[in-house]
């Protein structure tokens, strides 16, 4: 995985926790489903870079 993809994957992983963690506090069932939305792209774009990286070796 190249560091700047894997650099992509977590951050949209950090980003989706905090909206997850805002819309608990404030209540917000919509804000907190947009934040476990994040973080599923965010271990796609992961594991999708992880199946790339091992088809290459």
């Amino acid at each position: 995985m190249s560091g700047t993809e894997k650099a992509k994957a977590q951050a949209e992983q950090a980003k989706g926790k905090t909206k997850e963690a805002m819309g608990r506090m404030a209540g917000n069932e919509r804000m907190t489903a947009e934040g476990r939305a994040d973080q599923a792209k965010g271990n796609a774009r992961r594991t999708k870079d992880d199946i790339k990286d091992n088809r290459r070796h």
